[in-house]
């Protein structure tokens, strides 16, 4: 046994002594970076600086474009990627993950802000903060995992369609006042204000997006340096530059938002009432969602790339701290980002030091180059913005629906259009509601009761008396006896108006059992005990014969109630039949 899997076997020993003694396991504080320190390299360190400086610069753009979707202003989002990002670098669980604002959150922070304000989605956010950090201290990241695929996907792609559908008004330059966050009346807004687009704005947006397509495809080809270059950052520094040169007729962030400070924010907690705060922990416990979700699954994609495994409850630790931290220096919620931590990966980032330096790139650029955000076009990031909710569509997925079974498309697309039309947490709630009804439909099904011919352990004539009364039947269970399942084993008590004289239930094939299916096994024994019939349990596996045991059900069986096989029941059988003296008069 390896070092890890010793640590991971004396891990779990404790978490199964924690449990049977009733304490709460809690995950240990440590983070990634105290292991990479061990085997650091000046080269390492070399790697990490340049990928960081290019996760950087890429995460730039989408800082900005991303804060705007969400109804924020731009230096919102760039603090939340410089310290929610310096964060989950410094005290995460995975190597690689770049944490910052992501397109996933744009529709729960802009309805946030729709309805309570940005100071109320910084409150919101904090409490996000708390219950991730409840839930990584707690290890509950293992049970994230537990999601399944079609709820995921369906989100995802849901998320997908509401970021476009939120750039539409600036790719489109729409006089809208204000954008609804309901969906229905969002877009009985675009339809109204549909005659207001501004020709050069479209012009802008649709060449940037053309553009964007362009140099993420061919850049490469014409010139391999310029392939090094993100196409996000190659479109905000030639657009910026346009803009400031020829003065498109185009909103921008310095007509929309009045730059970016160079400054850095002070720390300040926000204000907040009482009479809102209830309001907000519905809100807050979806940006905990969404958060742990997104981080988790950026984090397992990472460990494909780069053969590493990361720790759930650090990274979620990691991802709360980030966001109870983040808002007192003017951000928003944080969360791991699957686009940039894979460019972290391809760009040679190793260790959390990388996303360290992105993190200290960031700062760098809001220093240095904050006066020049001023000419930043509105448009070309809305282009940006559609590119990218493009991307995170697993399309392809609707395609193949058709190979899957009716569940998982139920399941998929049920939690795909409640995301778009309606809400993400009531999404994933359906999505998770939906799968566990057919999962238990799916089990139940597995259990099957079926009847043991005993003619060949005894003989047809041995088997009832001379009144036709059969005198042992037995019957095999397979599959799980529980809540979801005890229609199967009803039959048994449906048939008790003449029953045997002895039962026998192999349970050799039962794997689990549950206190549903135990009050059914009580239900049974004393209907037969009312008739003067036994009941024998035998082959009990581990978790069914605990449950037994625990109840006190096996001392109500009695002496001969539990038996250790089939054969060993049988016996028993005839042992109670030969000492019944009514059986054995009727017998001779």
């Amino acid at each position: 046994m390896s070092g890890a899997e010793s640590t991971e076997a004396v891990s779990s020993s404790a978490g199964f002594a924690d449990k049977l003694t009733g304490k709460l396991p809690l995950a240990r504080f440590r983070p990634k970076l105290l292991d990479c320190l061990k085997d650091y390299t000046p080269e390492l360190l070399a790697k990490d600086m340049a990928a960081g400086v290019t996760v950087g610069v890429l995460a730039l753009p989408l800082a900005i474009a991303f804060a705007i979707a969400s109804g924020c202003s731009p230096t919102a989002g760039i603090w939340t990627a410089i310290v929610a990002g310096f964060i989950i670098s410094l005290l995460g669980g995975s190597r690689v993950q770049i944490g910052g604002p992501t397109g996933a959150f744009i529709p729960i922070v802009f309805g946030i802000v729709s309805i309570y304000g940005f100071q109320n989605l910084m409150v919101a956010t904090i409490i996000a903060g708390v219950l991730l950090f409840i839930m990584g201290l707690t290890r509950m990241g293992v049970l994230i995992r537990f999601i399944p695929i079609s709820v995921v996907i369906g989100f995802t792609n849901g998320i997908a369609v509401v970021i476009f559908m939120s750039q539409i008004k600036d790719f489109f330059g729409l006089q809208i006042p204000s954008m609804p966050a309901e969906f229905f009346e969002r877009m009985e807004t675009l339809w109204v204000y549909a005659g207001t687009m501004s020709m050069p704005t479209v012009i802008m947006s649709s060449v940037s997006l053309v553009a964007l397509i362009l140099w993420n495809k061919q850049a490469g080809r014409w010139i391999p340096a310029l392939g090094k270059i993100p196409g996000p950052l190659a479109l905000l520094l030639v657009a910026t530059s346009l803009q400031a040169t020829f003065a498109f007729p185009v909103e921008t962030i310095g007509s929309k938002f009045g730059g970016i400070p160079r400054d850095i924010p002070a720390l300040t907690f926000p204000t907040f009432s009482l009479s809102t705060l209830n309001q907000l922990i519905q809100p807050a416990i979806a940006i905990a969602l969404l958060g742990a979700i997104e981080s988790l699954l950026s984090a397992r994609v990472a460990d494909a790339a780069i053969d590493d495994r990361h720790d759930p409850n650090q990274e979620l630790m990691a991802q709360g701290l980030a966001n109870i931290v983040a808002p007192l220096f003017g951000g928003f919620a944080a969360t791991g980002a699957i686009a940039r931590t894979s460019t972290n990966v391809r760009a040679g980032g190793r260790s959390p030091f990388a996303g360290i330096f992105h993190a200290l790139t960031l700062l760098l650029v809001v220093v240095v180059a904050a006066p020049a955000a001023t000419y930043v076009p509105l448009p070309a990031l809305s282009a940006i913005l559609m590119l990218v909710a493009w991307n995170m569509g697993e399309w392809h997925a609707f395609k193949e629906l058709g190979r899957y079974t009716i569940p998982y498309r139920a399941i998929l697309l049920s939690t795909f259009i409640v995301t778009v039309v309606f809400d993400l947490t009531l999404a994933v709630e359906l999505g998770m509601i939906l799968a566990c009804l057919f999962y238990l439909y799916r089990m139940s099904e597995l259990t099957q009761v079926e009847r043991i011919p005993l003619e060949d352990y005894y003989g047809s004539g041995a088997l009832s008396d001379s009144s036709g009364q059969q005198r042992i039947t037995a019957y095999r269970l397979y599959g799980s006896l529980f809540f979801a399942a005890i229609s199967k084993l009803e039959i048994l008590l449906d048939e008790q108006d003449a029953p045997p004289r002895v039962l026998v239930l192999d349970m050799a094939k039962s794997v689990s059992l549950d206190t549903t299916g135990l009050d059914l096994l009580q239900t049974l024994h004393r209907s037969l005990e009312k008739r003067g019939a036994q009941l024998i349990l035998c082959g009990l596996n581990a978790q069914p014969a605990s449950l037994v045991e625990r109840s006190g059900f096996a001392r109500t069986l009695g002496p001969h109630g539990i038996s250790q096989n089939l054969t060993d029941a049988l016996l028993r059988a005839q042992l109670i039949i030969q000492s019944d003296p009514v059986t054995t008069n009727q017998a001779a």
